[in-house]
């Protein structure tokens, strides 16, 4: 991998041209099942995927290409679980993210063809329940994160799994700076988890003004909120006004009436109209390609990582 991050999978936005970009810039590219609509269109996505990452190898033997993940809702409110899954088995992809519930059927399904899977967890008690039920790795979803955030730091959430776990680990969060992505791995995580920078690319499938917003705005312009599915998450002020609605003064949401098939508010739609954001894009200044941020996240990554070794020496030596 060019640098140890993983994409992690947004709505609307990731897409088959954005993964791919992201596989062959040399991190993890992954996107949510329930982007594909109609269901049918998941196995075509898939095809186009793997097809296109076998192709850029080929013409590019020197690159090592990156797998991707799939990213599954297992909640309830989630008819196309179980025909998704068929589909994910049936093409053999490599990773799952699991989020909003913890099933060992799913798990079981993943691993049938070799498969692993990661789980969101926002704390330390999700964690053990999503190993005990058969994950192999965990996404510990922190304060400041793109979309379903949790409120714990992350040196808390990831101190407490490192306790007892010693696999996978990935850790979300405001995470759009090489010298962030150092951070995790200094926290204890293996790789870092990021969103919500990639949402500023050409290959992110959403409009331009979401684009830009992406970029004019910091952690400032970042409302945290449960209005929209049921569960909290963090989206931007810009396109809540835009709605017509006030952002500093949302009204709580019935969690038990999630539904992410449709996520609609009156004649709002939640994925389309109220778009989601990290904390951490107070360091994307700049609207470019998927190679482009990659290189600048791995630039970055080792630049920090150079500057960390000389601060530990010269500490070493006082």
């Amino acid at each position: 991998m060019t640098v140890p991050v993983v994409a992690s999978p947004m709505f609307i936005a990731s897409g088959p041209s954005l993964v791919t970009a992201q596989c062959q810039a040399g991190v993890i590219g992954s996107f949510p099942a329930l982007n594909a609509r109609p269901t049918a269109q998941l196995s075509d996505w898939l095809s186009e995927i793997t097809e296109s990452n076998t192709a850029y190898a080929a013409a590019h033997p020197e690159v090592s290409i990156a797998p991707f993940a799939v990213n599954q809702i297992v909640h309830k409110s989630n008819d196309r679980l179980d025909a998704d899954m068929e589909v994910i088995v049936e093409h053999r992809v490599p990773i799952v993210i699991t989020s909003l519930g913890a099933r060992p059927e799913i798990n079981e399904a993943v691993h049938s063809h070799g498969g692993i899977v990661l789980h969101d967890v926002v704390n330390d008690v999700h964690a053990h329940k999503a190993i005990d039920k058969g994950a192999d790795g965990l996404i510990a979803v922190a304060a400041g994160a793109g979309g379903h955030a949790g409120t714990l730091s992350p040196f808390a959430l990831v101190q407490e799994i490192r306790r007892w776990f010693d696999g996978p680990l990935l850790l979300s969060g405001s995470i759009a700076h090489g010298r962030s992505v150092l951070a995790a791995l200094a926290a204890g995580a293996d790789f870092a988890y990021v969103g919500s920078a990639f949402l500023s690319t050409e290959e992110a499938n959403v409009d331009d003004d979401y684009k830009q917003m992406i970029v004019d705005s910091t952690a400032n312009d970042i409302v945290y909120s449960n209005l929209f599915t049921g569960v909290h998450g963090n989206y931007l002020r810009g396109s809540i006004d835009a709605a017509g609605l006030d952002p500093d003064n949302l009204p709580t949401s019935d969690p038990t009436t999630m539904d992410f098939a449709s996520d609609t508010l009156g004649e709002t739609k939640a994925w389309r109209d109220i778009w989601g954001s990290g904390q951490g894009i107070g360091a994307v200044t700049e609207r470019g390609t998927v190679a482009q941020l990659v290189s600048r996240l791995a630039a970055e990554f080792d630049t920090a990582s150079r500057e960390l070794v000389a601060q530990v020496t010269a500490s070493a030596g006082a």
